[in-house]
């Protein structure tokens, strides 16, 4: 009789198992598409929207490489018809003077080693110029959409640019041994004390008679010795 009562009792219970197992596996099933579908317009309203007009973006190269990147570019620019999509390639400099060998020199400095301006409306096609020119190793942005520059960056690097007087180039720091190159101590040698950038002067001391005496000159009139 035991016998008999037992396949009676799991068959009475194997329904009621695998009703609870269906119901309870359903739900997550239901529930997973229903989440992934209200994230994903979050997360598209965070893209910022591409500017239609002209704007300004950054491209990455090689250090060194600013200038044939540029002239790559404008070259291709012309050749593949994007002059109305491309409007300007432009290497950020700053003209500075330096002294070597007791002789001022003027010499052009890159602001922004490794990085070249592009000043572009943004579509596939332009993105596909400029990015697969030689030289280029890809677009400064968030993602894979390049970020294009605020106004008021733009001005700042077109106003360094184009500023009228030079930027002097100091090559020592305080501490270090200079000798001076100009005016009435001219040969002397001394040691770098204080340097004022805003008034692009350097304090040295130079020896007198045994004694070390302080001397204000102008960033033109030492150099490294």
């Amino acid at each position: 009789m035991i016998q008999d009562l037992d396949p009676e009792g799991q068959f009475e219970q194997e329904p009621v198992e695998s009703e609870e197992n269906e119901s309870f596996s359903e739900q997550p099933v239901l529930s997973e598409p229903k989440t992934v579908h209200q994230e994903a317009p979050a997360k598209q309203e965070d893209i910022e929207p591409i500017p239609e007009g002209p704007a300004w973006y950054v491209i990455h190269c090689y250090s060194g490489y600013e200038n044939k990147v540029r002239h790559n570019l404008e070259q291709r620019i012309e050749t593949m018809g994007m002059k109305d999509r491309v409007f300007d390639v432009v290497v950020p400099t700053q003209e500075e003077i330096e002294v070597r060998d007791g002789k001022r020199r003027t010499v052009e400095r890159h602001i922004f080693p490794g990085y070249v301006l592009v000043n572009m409306a943004l579509s596939e096609e332009s993105w596909f110029v400029v990015r697969n020119t030689p030289g280029v190793t890809g677009f400064v942005g968030m993602g894979n959409l390049p970020t294009p520059l605020r106004p008021e960056e733009v001005s700042q690097i077109l106003k360094r640019m184009e500023a009228d007087a030079p930027t002097v180039k100091v090559t020592y720091k305080v501490g270090e041994r200079v000798r001076i190159v100009d005016g009435p101590f001219n040969d002397f040698r001394g040691i770098v004390a204080e340097i004022d950038m805003e008034r692009t002067k350097v304090r040295v001391m130079v020896s007198f008679f045994g004694r070390d005496t302080p001397v204000e000159l102008d960033f033109l009139q030492v150099e490294k010795a």
